[in-house]
């Protein structure tokens, strides 16, 4: 692969004390050229079972989602998404594929409004192999016509699909009708967009945004300096350019509407949550809310309601069968978020489920109506959750990613 040798220091979480730690190696020593090539890229690893579990995973992630998408490459990172871990300039396609195959991994790519997210799966003996793929295949993909082509094929198709899932085409629309400016970029590749996109908008997106100072490669089930070892080499000639400004978003509020030949009526209300991950005290705030209120779909294995105590699930699905879904949801970005309730129900108790959701947002807001007892379970709920993720190698590392970025190490 196209690389050379850098050196970058052990990342360390500032600021205060988080809901839980993750254990990274201490720093080493390092000369005065290292310590300028620190400042490029960073590598985080988390040495969490380590020495029991046999598997890792290996995560390289990039600053650069739809977010920074300019009207003339529109669509692109919805198209690189789908051109991840095909041909480059050290192997082919056919190659990548066999070399994976061969050591029984598994790679998969994501692209989000504000990250680009490339993963390897495997057995913790392959780890070398592992990141030098990765690393080709993010950093030197050729983008042949034929390739880029076949996949442009493939959109057209996800894109029929994804107009036959409501619920996604409402979180898209709640970003498009919420918010002016980066944020109310499309995460999937809009149909006229198809039309101009080509592997020299992908190389020119990829140049301008895939820079060391917006990369992070993360692993768990590695130790950070076995980690280190193997991805200096890698990735010392990446561009150590300064970093840009994070593409501006402001949340306006706003209202969408589809006709579709459809027996149901989805329906998303939602609200900002100013701040964003930023806005620490806030983010965990709503996260917490998040599973104060819950909800989900009507049905459940033993009767509505059996096993159930968030507050939709009681207050609403329990008494309104007309409901066949009712749940409370967040998506929360660096600088901004978007907290509120994704209902399904039949057309002519529409009107009555956004008064309901409506109601529901001002109860929970009303001092007293919420019990001490409801706030404890949420808690718990939302530690569970974060527990839970950390028995998942692929959870983990967007949190020490997250944490990086946070807590700005």
């Amino acid at each position: 692969a196209r690389s050379r040798r850098a050196r970058t220091q052990s990342p360390q979480l500032l600021g205060g004390p988080p809901l839980f730690s993750l254990p990274v190696a201490s720093p080493r020593p390092r000369s005065s050229r290292a310590a300028a090539a620190a400042a490029m890229y960073r590598i985080a690893g988390s040495h969490l079972r380590a020495l029991k579990s046999p598997a890792a995973t290996v995560g390289l992630y990039i600053d650069c989602g739809s977010m920074y998408e300019t009207p003339g490459s529109s669509g692109a990172s919805h198209l690189l998404e789908r051109m991840s871990f095909k041909s480059t300039t050290n192997r082919s396609h056919l190659r990548l594929v066999r070399e994976v195959e061969s050591i029984g991994g598994n790679v998969s790519a994501i692209a989000t409004r504000e990250q680009m997210c490339y993963t390897y799966d495997a057995f913790r003996a392959y780890v070398p192999d592992m990141v030098e793929v990765l690393i080709d295949s993010v950093r030197n993909p050729t983008f042949l016509d034929w390739e880029v082509k076949e996949q442009l094929e493939e959109i057209k198709a996800e894109i029929a699909e994804f107009s036959a899932n409501p619920q996604g085409l409402l979180l898209e629309a709640l970003h498009s009708a919420g918010y002016t400016g980066a944020l109310a970029n499309p995460l999937i590749a809009p149909e006229p967009a198809i039309h101009k996109l080509d592997s020299s908008i992908l190389k020119e997106f990829i140049a301008e945004n895939y820079t060391a100072p917006r990369m992070v490669l993360a692993a768990s089930g590695v130790e950070h300096d076995v980690l280190v070892s193997i991805a200096e080499p890698l990735l010392s000639d990446l561009p150590a350019v300064k970093r840009p400004e994070e593409p501006k978003s402001v949340y306006v509020g706003g209202d969408y509407r589809c006709q579709a030949d459809c027996q149901n009526t989805h329906v998303a209300l939602a609200f900002e949550v100013p701040g964003g991950w930023y806005e620490e005290k806030t983010a965990i705030t709503v996260t917490v809310l998040q599973k104060l209120m819950g909800g989900g779909d009507w049905f459940c294995t033993g009767g509505v309601g059996k096993g159930l105590y968030s507050r939709l699930s009681l207050r609403i699905l329990s008494h309104y069968h007309q409901i066949e879904s009712f749940s409370a949801f967040n998506h929360i970005y660096n600088y901004s978020g978007l907290f509120g309730i994704l209902a399904t129900t039949s057309p002519d108790f529409a009107s009555k489920a956004v008064d309901l959701a409506a109601g529901e947002l001002l109860e929970v807001a009303t001092p007293g109506n919420v019990t001490q007892g409801q706030l404890d379970r949420a808690k718990q709920a939302a530690k569970c959750k974060v527990l839970m993720d950390l028995e998942s190698r692929v959870c983990i590392q967007p949190l020490i990613e997250s944490f990086r970025k946070t807590f700005k190490f």
